[in-house]
């Protein structure tokens, strides 16, 4: 019986998408189904794919419609208890469907389980070993460019990188799918933080390895298009996530790290981007997508506050 399928979102995915796929089926020995969703690729990525790889099924948009709808229409389609998003730019290691699965499967409350991310450039760098979130307002990678062979122990974390990770697929009916507002980033911070609030929990597998190119469609760590939407998305991740109480808790931190993040952008040159994102942030939010506080879930809040809190010192060590 088949219990997981592997969602693939492409967009121009020509470089990437025939060796994720081919790493895909050599190194698992799990029953799978596969689903490539494709943004209206102008490349020839699809195309080559159908001719090596005939058994994945192929669902075409007809145009660019982010991230979040890609996987939003992989998940609706799958049929199986657990759906596993994976980013076109990665080459997955031997096992690590299974080693994901079975660390699923292990708890009816686990929501989602991240794999350990090596970099493309440098197998032997870390790109991610878990995602976190902090009361500064910011999402960070835990372990990046560290040596590969720290961080070997599972444990929880925030939120999972959507970039490679098992969801339990019933979850999504509860709290949501990934909101195709974001369009890109930020998406599995918010996904992860409205599982939190209802009481699940997200964890980080370090027997699962995956080989991340990172910034395959947007073209770099810092560029125009994922600042905008980055930044963008946050505003609208707290104002969505965080009851008012929380805000106001959380507001001196905010600045400051708004603040930091402004200095930061503006020395890569891109503050005019910044600034105009965090008003487009703003105005995307809406009450109608606020999550509903609800006062039975006050423990659930309490929990991730302090994690906030601890996620700062994290970061700043």
């Amino acid at each position: 019986m088949c219990e997981v399928t592997v969602v693939i979102p492409n967009y121009n995915g020509q470089k990437y998408l025939l060796p994720c796929l081919r790493a895909l089926y050599e190194s698992s020995n799990v029953e799978m189904h596969v689903i490539v969703v494709d943004n209206g690729s102008e490349d020839q990525s699809i195309t080559d794919a159908k001719e090596l790889f005939p058994q994945v099924n192929y669902i075409l948009l007809d145009r660019n419609y982010g991230f979040c709808r890609a996987v939003n229409v992989g998940i609706r389609t799958a049929d199986t208890e657990y759906v596993l998003l994976l980013n076109n730019d990665t080459e997955v290691c031997v096992g690590f469907v299974e080693k994901l699965l079975r660390r699923i499967k292990r708890n009816p409350l686990i929501f989602s389980v991240e794999a350990k991310m090596l970099q493309y450039g440098n197998h032997e760098l870390i790109d991610s070993a878990g995602t976190y979130y902090n009361a500064l307002g910011w999402a960070f990678a835990r372990g990046k460019d560290a040596s590969v062979r720290k961080y070997n122990r599972q444990c929880r974390t925030f939120a999972a990188c959507a970039g490679a990770a098992i969801y339990r697929k019933a979850v999504f009916e509860e709290i949501g799918y990934f909101d195709e507002k974001h369009f890109a980033y930020l998406e599995d911070i918010d996904i992860g933080y409205r599982a939190r609030i209802y009481g699940y929990i997200n964890l980080y597998e370090p027997k699962a390895q995956v080989i991340h190119v990172g910034s395959a469609a947007s073209g770099s760590r810092y560029n125009e298009f994922k600042t905008r939407y980055s930044v963008r998305n946050n505003i609208y991740l707290i104002y969505k996530n965080m009851p008012v109480w929380q805000i106001v808790l959380n507001l001196p931190f905010l600045m400051i790290g708004f603040f930091i993040k402004a200095l930061f952008f503006w020395k890569k040159g891109l503050g005019s981007v910044y600034l105009k994102s965090l008003k487009d942030g703003f105005a995307i939010c809406d009450a109608g997508n606020k999550v509903i506080y609800d006062r039975s879930r006050l423990k659930n809040y309490l929990r991730i506050q302090a994690e906030l809190w601890i996620n700062v010192a994290r970061r700043l060590s």
